[in-house]
């Protein structure tokens, strides 16, 4: 284990179009392969525990489901995630990390259900947690699963996992507008009336009230994550106090 590390734990958000890779959808060998190898890394090099939220984007979106009952599309949305976690799960363990899935619905040939004071002994124990299936209910994202795990498992940070070569928050959509820049950090409410697309706002106003920074990186990117766990300043840091800005100084390289 390395000496320097910024958290002891970690929730890790991972949008399910990360999983397609260069596809338009569907899971890419390779694109879980990318994915599973930075946590992998991270995981053998640090002592920090990982929590896992992976989204269901490259299979399902509940948005998709045009004419269908809303409740139904999401809970077909929340399956989707569940291939992805079984996914992620088989790669990290092929490259000996022990992984447990835990899932909202119930589906125990698969996966655990989920079980708060189970899940954090699994972190406490070395185990990467991966949580699958959103909350359990509809109407709910899976950042808003992402922040209310970060929560419940008492998580430092919330790592929200871009892809596409997005390496944080920006004023505007990089790819419509090329005087776009991106932004060190911004506070919680910035992010709300500014309308900055990081995560919905029911995950960045539970994020605020538990006082649990986001940051939002490109996870792809070869050895961001680890760079991070190094305290290495990447993407933009979502706060809430000057007291988080100036940690995020204090551990990283500026």
């Amino acid at each position: 284990m390395r000496d320097s590390v910024c958290w002891d734990r970690v929730l890790l958000k991972i949008s399910g179009e990360v999983f397609a890779g260069e596809n338009a959808n569907g899971i890419d060998g390779d694109a879980v392969h990318t994915i599973a190898t930075a946590i992998a890394e991270a995981h053998a090099g640090f002592p920090t525990e990982i929590a896992i939220v992976v989204g269901g984007g490259n299979l399902w979106r509940g948005s998709q489901g045009a004419g269908m009952d809303k409740a139904q599309a999401d809970y077909m949305g929340m399956l989707a995630t569940v291939m992805n976690a079984l996914a992620l799960q088989d790669t990290l363990e092929q490259q000996g990390h022990p992984t447990r899935v835990q899932t909202s619905i119930h589906m125990a040939q698969v996966a655990e259900p989920y079980i708060r004071r189970r899940a954090i002994r699994h972190l406490e124990k070395g185990r990467v947690v991966i949580f699958a299936a959103g909350t359990g209910n509809p109407f709910f994202t899976t950042d808003t699963s992402a922040a209310l795990r970060a929560a419940e498992v008492e998580a430092e940070v919330v790592l929200k996992g871009t892809h596409g070569g997005v390496d944080g928050i920006y004023t505007a959509d990089p790819a419509l507008d090329p005087n776009a820049t991106r932004l060190d950090h911004v506070s919680y409410l910035e992010v709300i009336n500014r309308g900055l697309k990081v995560m919905d706002s029911t995950a960045i106003t539970l994020c605020m009230d538990n006082n649990i920074p986001i940051v939002v990186f490109d996870l792809v990117g070869s050895g961001n994550l680890t760079a991070l766990f190094e305290g290495v300043k990447i993407g933009t840091l979502v706060h809430q106090t000057s007291d988080q800005l100036a940690n995020r100084a204090d551990i990283s390289q500026v």
